[in-house]
């Protein structure tokens, strides 16, 4: 099988999504995964061309897989995407507009099949200190960590709102995507990391909110006890820039599991290629 892709956190950057589109010509991957964080912050608008240019997904990334795909035919490839916590949810109906044209696989809360295996999509992080809460929920419990606002708080673009926010979290919700299901041909791809590991470092040393030290560590309590105890094949993370730079380290195991991540605090795209009949030997590198 042909290497596959995994890029995460592109924040817009068309230099980053260009690079990425030239390999995948070059090099045919069987399957290129987007975990989340794609869209240009707020009001930037470094990405356009011209004046008529409004909308990320419509006008730049829609477009440049329609021309992928007519350049590859029959080897274009399987195209997975969730979105992150930066990108607004309403987004999801254009995304669900390229996959009606073949373009993609738009898979948070989805299950879709990919050659032998099967991939698990999931967007959304615990309590953050952002303001955009379309993509966060409570973790195992209604907890907030110092400094962060709760789901039921912020801005909202689209989704479930009022009772649904307050009594739903991570742990259920990934309880309901993968229910009893044989996770050990599972790739899952998650925007955020799982709590207390290599991935999910965050550079929060020594900074306190009225005198109590924040957790340096960010990720998810409810995806490290999923991981522990349904062991997927892979799982494909992102969120966390500066991870990579603090521990030495962009990926990690957990028991069976291997987990990747693909978010950088450098300017350039950072690549992972990996097998997913073999995801150990995974390779990771900055273009």
């Amino acid at each position: 099988m042909l290497p596959s892709f995994f890029v995460s956190d592109l924040h817009g950057r068309t230099g980053r999504y260009q690079t990425l589109f030239d390999l995948v010509r070059k090099e045919s991957p069987r399957g290129v995964f987007f975990g989340g964080d794609l869209l240009p912050h707020g009001m930037d608008t470094a990405w356009q061309t011209s004046p008529d240019q409004h909308d990320f997904l419509q006008d730049f990334i829609l477009p440049e897989l329609r021309r992928l795909k007519n350049d590859m035919g029959e080897d274009y490839p399987q195209i997975f995407v969730i979105l992150g916590n930066d990108d607004p949810r309403f987004h999801e109906e254009t995304l669900l507009e390229g996959e009606t044209e073949g373009l993609l696989h738009y898979v948070h809360g989805q299950k879709v099949a990919y050659e032998s295996f099967m991939v698990y999509g999931y967007s959304c992080i615990p309590p953050s200190p952002f303001q955009l809460k379309d993509w966060e929920r409570y973790d195992v419990s209604r907890f907030v960590d110092p400094g962060c606002v709760s789901p039921e708080e912020g801005r909202r673009t689209a989704g479930p709102v009022g009772r649904e926010i307050r009594f739903t979290t991570i742990a259920e919700e990934l309880v309901g995507l993968t229910g009893n299901d044989d996770l050990t041909r599972a790739i899952c791809l998650f925007h955020c990391p799982p709590y207390g590991c290599n991935l999910d470092r965050a550079a929060l040393d020594g900074k306190k909110i009225d005198h109590v030290p924040l957790d340096v560590h960010i990720g998810s309590i409810a995806i490290q006890k999923f991981i522990a105890k349904k062991q997927p094949l892979l799982t494909l993370h992102g969120h966390v820039h500066e991870s990579r730079t603090l521990t030495g380290e962009w990926r990690d195991r957990f028991g069976q599991t291997v987990s990747i991540s693909a978010a950088t605090e450098k300017p350039g795209l950072a690549l992972v290629r990996f097998d997913p009949h073999d995801p150990g030997p995974a390779s990771r590198e900055i273009l």
